[in-house]
């Protein structure tokens, strides 16, 4: 054996060993970008990377080919199997021409298809928009079944002709996402061209957009063991590509032992840099979440400073709508961009006293508009702060986890504090509401 023939097994080895960790670092890192991003609610959610549980509405359904049930996806597929005995020449150690038989058989697709259209994603807070182009689905089957010619569906969804050595049975599967079934998202939420609304769509950009019918625990339990399985295959490599090269004379048997264990410390290597990577994305991540809040901190501000405006149009200037708009005023003050601010509620109930004292007010389509904003406002502050505390309570408790502890020192990573709901100060607003 030359040279090349000794050191080629060790070469393809090595490549496809690489392959094989590249593949498994990369389903680690997917499991825990999904272990990472809480769950956010639908009206709570932001442009960027997020996470979504619900169920899937539409108005206008699709109907699946098979199955015939209302769904918003649907994939089918029809394969045929065939069987075929085959003689073959060939030539023997000792050079004679030899012939035998073998026989083959398989199945081969003979019509498939499929439809998909974009739906509401909805849970107990509302809904939004998905746009499934792009994303990795992941169906389930609602369809499975094999048949002769003698069943009417053999030719009624399959076609007439068929393939060479048939032997006329065909397998009719299909997978779908039906109506109101339960579905986890993880995607790039955008802005809505038609209306001022998030969506849920493809981007170059983005590390992953799944759309499943499996559990958030069943995907990452998948992507765990999708990890384990490449890197079997990564050592298995490595170890079989070493045994070829060193498996000769004495000592044969350390190979496989050298091939293994440079793979594990290359493993090693390779996971600690992408761990690290993921804790950085994860602190990021943190302070993306802290900017939520502050954004709609910010729009209650201006929210409550153009609620002052229109209640000082009132005609009958009081002494309680001149102490209400005191504590309206005070309310702006106390709540500064990027602040905490007062009681979310303190607001609502000195509106909720204007508007009973005050009737006209209730005929204002101005005042009413800016009241439902304020009330989205303060749901939506709840909604932010509490996936700011589930995301920094996630990051702390990577930064205790044995390996990620000794990983997050050398980002020189800090716990992040949580926000209490004390944060939102209450204010010593001395208004008493009489009717």
């Amino acid at each position: 054996m030359n040279s090349n023939q000794t050191w080629l097994p060790l070469v393809i080895g090595s490549v496809l060993a690489v392959v094989f960790l590249y593949l498994a670092l990369r389903a680690n890192r997917r499991k825990r970008l999904v272990d990472n991003i809480p769950t956010s609610k639908t009206t709570g959610v932001f442009i960027g990377l997020v996470e979504l549980k619900g169920t899937a509405e539409t108005d206008l359904p699709l109907t699946s080919y098979l199955a015939e049930q209302r769904c918003v996806y649907y994939s089918w597929n029809v394969e045929e199997h065939w069987s075929r005995t085959v003689t073959e020449t060939y030539t023997d150690s000792q050079g004679k021409t030899q012939t035998r038989t073998r026989h083959e058989s398989g199945w081969t697709t003979v019509a498939n298809g499929g439809e998909m259209t974009p739906f509401y994603l909805k849970d107990d807070h509302g809904v939004v928009l998905v746009r499934p182009e792009g994303a990795k689905i992941e169906p389930q089957t609602i369809f499975s079944k094999t048949c002769s010619p003698g069943d009417p569906l053999y030719y009624a969804k399959g076609p007439a002709h068929s393939v060479p050595n048939s032997d006329h049975r065909r397998l009719f599967t299909e997978q779908a996402i039906l109506l109101h079934a339960p579905l986890y998202v993880l995607g790039h939420a955008r802005e809505r061209a038609d209306i001022v609304a998030p969506e849920i769509a493809a981007d170059k950009d983005t590390e992953l957009f799944l759309i499943s019918t499996r559990s958030e625990l069943q995907v990452s339990k998948r992507m765990r063991w999708a990890s384990l399985g490449w890197h079997s295959l990564g050592m298995i490599v490595s170890g079989g590509a070493s045994l070829f090269v060193f498996g000769h004379g004495d000592g044969a048997e350390m190979g496989p032992v050298i091939g293994v264990g440079l793979y594990l410390l290359t493993a090693t290597v390779g996971w600690v840099w992408m761990a690290y990577n993921s804790m950085v994305d994860l602190k990021n991540r943190v302070s993306q979440a802290w900017s939520q809040v502050d954004v709609q901190l910010q729009r209650r501000h201006d929210l409550i400073r153009a609620l002052v405006a229109v209640v000082k149009g009132l005609r009958d200037y009081e002494r309680e709508t001149q102490t209400e708009l005191a504590a309206l005023r005070s309310q702006l003050e106390a709540t500064p961009p990027g602040q905490p601010g007062p009681d979310p509620s303190a607001v609502s109930k000195i509106l909720a006293a204007l508007a009973e004292r005050y009737p006209e007010l209730q005929a204002m389509e101005s005042f009413l508009r800016l009241q439902k904003e304020l009330a989205d406002t303060e749901t939506r502050i709840a909604l932010a702060r509490g996936y700011f505390n589930e995301i920094a309570t996630h990051y702390n408790n990577r930064l205790e986890i044995i390996p990620d502890k000794y990983v997050s020192r050398l980002a020189g990573l800090r716990p992040q504090p949580l926000m209490a709901a004390n944060d939102f100060e209450r204010l010593p607003v001395a208004v008493q509401f009489a009717a």
